[in-house]
């Protein structure tokens, strides 16, 4: 069988590490307003025109 080399790309220290998570939670949240943002809007535009 051939052998499979793992790879690991991950922040290193505390402080990159810390980073790294700080800009996925960003990316999140932004994703997550978004998204409510967006079905509020279908919401309210169902609401006008579908009664």
């Amino acid at each position: 069988m051939a052998d499979q080399t793992t790879v690991v790309t991950g922040a290193e220290t505390p402080e990159a590490f810390l980073a790294d998570r700080q800009a996925f939670w960003h990316s999140w949240t932004h994703f997550v307003i978004g998204t409510t943002i967006g079905v509020v809007i279908l919401l309210i535009l169902m609401a006008i025109f579908l009664v």
